[in-house]
């Protein structure tokens, strides 16, 4: 039953049926999509799924891209050609690092950071959309019981390492 005969579909299907993990990533996906939709229709910029993964790891004052390329999972080479489009999107820029002065530091530029605040009011208007559709207790419910599964997995993260 592992080929591709209807009968593992169908057992297929129904495990991830009953995975919430499963059914978070497809919301999740679904969710960032639609954001990314909408900010590239306001803005007339590429974004894509590959900036969303990267942007969150990028600190305010500035990450080196070793750092970001460690974050984020892939080769140095991959992060910067991520940043290089960014940075011709007006998003980021390369800045001197102050504590090195032959590296340097990766930072949302002053658009990027407006960037952000308009990137974070398309969320809220998607959150709003759910509140629509599922009611504001359940969203709440959802956003507690989401801030308790990072709570919990960051701290078991931070006593392994």
């Amino acid at each position: 039953m592992t080929d591709g005969t209807p009968a593992f579909r169908a057992t297929l299907e129904a495990e991830k049926a009953r995975s919430t993990l499963q059914l978070l990533f497809k919301a999740a996906r679904l969710l960032n999509e639609d954001a990314i939709a909408r900010v590239r229709d306001r803005t007339g910029q590429p974004v894509r799924v590959a900036h969303t993964a990267l942007l969150p790891h990028v600190d305010l004052e500035g990450t080196r891209l070793t750092e970001l390329a460690r974050r984020v999972g892939v080769s140095k080479q991959a992060v910067g050609q991520l940043v290089d489009e960014l940075e011709e999107m007006g998003q980021l820029e390369r800045v001197p690092d102050p504590d090195d002065s032959r590296a340097k530091l990766v930072r949302f530029s002053k658009r990027g950071r407006k960037g952000l605040l308009d990137g974070l009011a398309v969320l809220g208007e998607l959150e709003a959309e759910l509140v629509a559709a599922v009611g504001k207790p359940r969203v709440a419910e959802l956003h507690d019981t989401l801030a308790e599964i990072v709570a919990a997995h960051t701290a078991a993260r931070s006593v392994k390492m």
